[in-house]
């Protein structure tokens, strides 16, 4: 397993779907020598922090992102037969350019794009 990175991760913090620890998710990480673990949380980012700070004390790297909603017409579209369920997609950060993307895309989903999920559209991802 030295070589294997797991990209797609739901911990506690993401929402309905999430169970794992993320204290255990990096003592095994580190059992099994992987040299990085990711956080793809379901439309939030409510974990981030306790991930990073969690994975200071081993030699595993933490890659921080998000599993979000995509609209399949628009965020501001709010049909119950059309908009309720739309696409799933893991964005990753590279770097801390990429964190404060993925934060901002994360919170304009939450804030604008709110409809049982918090989505974005594909034209948001564009700009």
């Amino acid at each position: 397993m030295k070589n294997f990175v797991h990209l797609h991760l739901h911990t506690q913090y993401s929402i309905l779907d999430g169970a794992a620890n993320i204290e255990r998710v990096f003592a095994k990480a580190q059992q099994l020598e992987m040299p990085a673990v990711a956080i793809t949380d379901h439309g939030n980012m409510y974990g981030v922090l306790d991930f990073f700070l969690k994975s200071k004390k081993t030699n595993v790297k933490p890659i921080l992102g998000c599993e979000i909603y995509v609209a399949k017409r628009s965020m501001d579209k709010k049909e119950s037969d059309i908009d309720r369920s739309g696409f799933h997609l893991i964005l990753l950060a590279k770097n801390l350019t990429g964190y404060h993307n993925l934060l901002k895309l994360v919170s304009k989903a939450s804030i604008d794009g709110f409809y049982y999920t918090p989505r974005i559209d594909k034209e948001l991802l564009t700009n």
